[in-house]
């Protein structure tokens, strides 16, 4: 049922990936549930797994146009640089990315929006239960 409804989520969630195949996404999905905490997310998990796994499709290239003919594959692979067809045009520049801090999230509107759930649901300073 979980899967079933991440899917659902997702398909709401990434709309632009809707010529993307079912098993394409929940490979993705099941690649991205690890890095999600489903106890600090609690009832948007979800959300927050479709959000980053959308983020993470589409840093590799994904798409539901027909990009060069291959619809729903990656373009380019990660960190495309550029591309461009008719109007729609593609480019990540990851050069000055920080490993230390959240500037890979701020490639996608999915990754900004996976964050400000990040920031809703998880506190960054956790009690280590000392007494004081």
């Amino acid at each position: 049922m979980e899967l079933k409804r991440l899917i659902e989520v997702f398909r709401i969630t990434a709309a632009e990936f809707k010529e993307i195949p079912d098993d394409t996404v929940v490979q993705w999905l099941e690649l991205t549930a690890p890095m999600a905490s489903r106890k600090r997310f609690g009832k948007v998990y979800p959300q927050a797994v479709a959000l980053l796994a959308a983020h993470r499709m589409k840093l590799a290239g994904f798409s539901s146009d027909t990009l060069g003919g291959q619809a729903g594959k990656a373009v380019n692979g990660f960190g495309i640089a550029s591309y461009s067809e008719g109007s729609t045009s593609i480019s990540y520049n990851t050069a000055n990315m920080n490993a230390g801090d959240d500037s890979w999230y701020a490639l996608t509107s999915y990754g900004m929006e996976y964050l400000n759930l990040r920031r809703l649901y998880s506190i960054s300073i956790v009690s280590a239960g000392e007494a004081t």
